[in-house]
């Protein structure tokens, strides 16, 4: 006895005993069936394309900010392979979440289920075609890793550690989404679900920095899988510390992945059968209530916002301190730098108290934007322990032309206050007036090859994958006819 199945291109028929004349297991044939739609019908090759011309967008205006200074080729790297698996994830999820429920609403799936064979083979075989395009997603990320770093040795460490993170969460949430494929009727359910699940664990990624730190912000990164993979590879790649220090934050994408598969091939997928689980409806309630709430509890730790206690100085005493610039005005084209010296002097009677030098970009233009003093130099403070009377100390600045307007920059020396109930009178120098007239680079870093060569490759891929599924389709329809 036997049964047929409908694909695409034709039937697919499944013998008695769940075997082809080659000899291979259901889970074979379900794969194969999968990977066809999936790749040959279109679906994944357009969500890569999407996400190639994403990535491209994003590594052009990374290369060109560092062109300007502005981020360094271990933060392009990490910030790109973070995406990458975001991305990686999202493309698991959405396939995964229409691995069940879509063969349901096109009335596909009750041939499968009518196949005596184990319910759990043709769930794994839709499981393996599920988690290809990941492989697909580290590839084209790769050549991006590699013009990013410029040649630093951080792409030799985000290349495996990327493979390995990544190859342990994205089929990790293809089970999360086929779970809530298994459980809906429809593939709207099971979409938005799987989209809710994963926003869930996205949320806590993007929180301030202050709410990722403490006990409880500490515990929601190790706890959170995606969280935990961020936070090691942040440590690895930007910060240059050692896996084994942060070995911890392994665990918990290592825990869900296998909790996942548990529930998806043990306890779910043996149920398999022609509608969605009887508890579809109390875990779609319990999931929409759960992302209710961390949208709740995140809105209200985003608008909470620690109060500032400031003490007033009892005593202010006339400085003796007096700093000066080398500098007065300066023209410069965007992304060029400009270095000048500054000179503090002591002019009382005393040994002056410690002092800090603090640098500030100040924006002429009243419609620009607030300049951040940190993006424009390496080195916003230096310090002097104490200066004699009469005793100069001179300190070189370096400040980069991020962005083009009319600046003034301005330098204050901060004398430490003799006590918690004292203040200091901070000293200003004059002002470098720096105009930075505008500069574009059509190629910066190298990197428009690959931002339009990468998207124009898929097309081509695409393109061609199409007239082989039409020339299949073609050929079948003659062979009907004759």
């Amino acid at each position: 006895m036997s049964s047929k199945h409908i694909i695409n291109d034709g039937p697919v028929e499944l013998s008695g005993d769940a075997r082809m004349g080659s000899g291979s297991p259901t889970w074979w044939l379900v794969f194969v069936r999968e990977l066809n739609e999936l790749w040959m019908g279109g679906k994944a090759p357009i969500l890569l394309l999407i996400y190639s011309v994403l990535l491209g967008i994003m590594t052009y205006v990374m290369a060109s900010n560092s062109e300007l200074s502005l981020i360094p080729p271990q933060e392009m790297v990490y910030e790109t392979l973070k995406a990458a698996i975001a991305v990686g994830l999202f493309i698991s999820m959405i396939i995964g979440a229409d691995a069940i429920s879509g063969e349901r609403e096109r009335s596909t799936l009750e041939s499968l289920l009518l196949t005596p064979t184990s319910r759990t083979q043709i769930v794994f075989g839709k499981f393996l075609a599920a988690i290809s395009p990941w492989p697909v997603t580290l590839a084209i990320t790769i050549p991006y890793l590699k013009v990013l770093s410029q040649g630093d040795a951080v792409f030799e460490q985000a290349v495996p550690w990327g493979a390995l993170l990544g190859t342990a969460l994205s089929p990790a949430f293809t089970a999360m989404g086929m779970l809530a494929s298994f459980w809906s009727n429809s593939n709207k359910t099971s979409l938005f679900t799987g989209l809710g699940i994963y926003i869930l664990f996205l949320l806590p990624t993007q929180l301030p920095g202050k709410a990722q730190t403490g006990t409880m912000g500490s515990l929601l990164q190790q706890v959170n899988p995606i969280a935990a993979a961020n936070h090691f590879l942040s440590k690895v790649l930007t910060n240059n510390r050692t896996a084994a220090e942060f070995w911890d934050f392994l665990v918990a994408p290592v825990a869900f992945a296998l909790l996942v598969y548990v529930l998806l091939f043990w306890y779910a997928s043996p149920s398999l059968r022609l509608e969605g689980g009887k508890s579809s409806k109390f875990w779609t309630s319990m999931g929409r209530l759960i992302g209710f709430s961390v949208v709740a509890c995140l809105m209200i730790t985003l608008s909470t916002s620690p109060a500032m206690a400031q003490e007033e100085g009892m005593a202010t005493e006339r400085s003796s301190i007096q700093i000066t610039v080398d500098m007065a005005y300066k023209t410069v084209q965007q992304g060029e730098h400009i270095i000048y010296n500054t000179t503090v002097t002591n002019n009382g009677t005393e040994n002056s108290a410690p002092l800090c030098l603090a640098m500030n970009i100040i924006n002429l233009d009243a419609a620009g934007d607030i300049v951040d003093p940190e993006d424009w130099s390496p080195q916003r403070t230096q310090y002097i322990e104490t200066l004699a009377p009469g005793q100069s100390a001179t300190h070189a600045w370096r400040v980069n032309a991020i962005l083009d307007g009319d600046y003034l920059i301005y330098m204050v020396a901060i004398p430490e206050p003799s006590g918690d109930d004292a203040t200091s009178q901070v000293v200003a120098s004059s002002g470098i007036h720096l105009i930075v007239t505008p500069f574009t680079k059509l190629n910066p870093g190298g990197v428009l090859p690959y931002a339009i060569g990468g998207p124009v490759v898929l097309i081509a891929c695409i393109i061609i994958l199409y007239r082989l599924r039409r020339r299949k389709i073609d050929m079948g329809g003659a062979t009907a006819g004759s």
